[in-house]
């Protein structure tokens, strides 16, 4: 069930096996109709497509995820996760507040035991309402998973890994505030760009960054280290690095981390 590619025909929600959710996920795609997004990355596997004219409503959501959860436990398939994702930013899109409420009562009736994951660049959070809006989410009985990207640890990296018009101190000020009230699971995309893999002045500023979260924030559930495994359409700019590059990543922040005195999971991802 690898549909994520269903994501540019129009299509509002998707399953499609995750290997960081270890199963099942039924995605949900505020942006049917068009990309938009506040990052450029170049590993980002969303390809250009026509714009369908099939734009999100709530009604159309509440159909369609119910009939995929719905037909996974008609198969036996257990559910892990109902995950925003889709063509771009999932909280830039106007809806996200309203089909996020609509996710947890569709979760709470049909997969009471699915967790509901938002993957976010972060960008949200310079937005008082996102900001706030997460938080509380975060916060609740079976509140909200958040995936936060954190590609980069220096200025230069951030600028090759997630080119966008919003600077990288300013991003981080709002993830700095962001992790010290509410719960969330760091990830890192660890690619070459241009043939260049990550230096090692990247890796060690990553490592500072993820330690001083990890140290202001009790609730750091784990870090999610993966590599590009999938093709995108500005390939090959961004290209995959051996396992071994990101077993040694991994090695190098459990020691950072260790020496620090925090214990935060630290996850592979291939």
């Amino acid at each position: 069930m690898e549909h994520h590619r269903e994501r540019e025909k129009g299509v509002l929600v998707y399953p499609v096996y995750s290997r960081r959710s270890g199963g099942l996920s039924v995605g949900i795609n505020l942006f049917p109709d068009h990309k938009l997004c506040s990052f450029d990355c170049p590993y980002c596997e969303v390809f250009p497509f026509d714009e369908t004219g099939n734009g999100f409503s709530l009604s159309l959501m509440e159909t369609a995820l119910g009939e995929a959860l719905s037909g996974a436990k008609g198969q036996g398939i257990t559910v892990r996760d109902i995950c925003f994702s889709g063509n771009g930013e999932p909280t830039l899109s106007p809806h996200f507040p309203a089909a996020l409420a609509l996710a947890f009562r569709i979760r709470d009736m049909e997969v009471p035991e699915a967790k509901i994951v938002l993957i976010t660049n972060g960008t949200g959070l310079l937005d008082g309402r996102i900001f706030e809006l997460l938080r509380q989410a975060a916060l609740k009985d079976k509140g909200l998973i958040i995936w936060l990207k954190l590609d980069a640890g220096t200025s230069r990296w951030y600028e090759l890994m997630n080119p966008s018009a919003i600077s990288h101190e300013a991003l981080l000020e709002k993830i700095r505030s962001f992790v010290k009230c509410a719960p969330v699971t760091l990830q890192t995309m660890i690619c070459a760009i241009n043939g260049e893999a990550p230096p090692y002045e990247e890796e060690r500023a990553w490592n500072t960054l993820v330690v001083e979260l990890a140290s202001s924030a009790a609730m750091l559930r784990e870090l999610q280290i993966y590599g590009k495994a999938r093709p995108a359409p500005l390939d090959p700019l961004a290209s995959s690095l051996p396992d071994s590059f990101l077993d040694a990543r991994a090695a190098s922040l459990r020691n950072a981390l260790a020496a620090a005195g925090k214990e935060v999971p630290v996850a592979v991802y291939y």
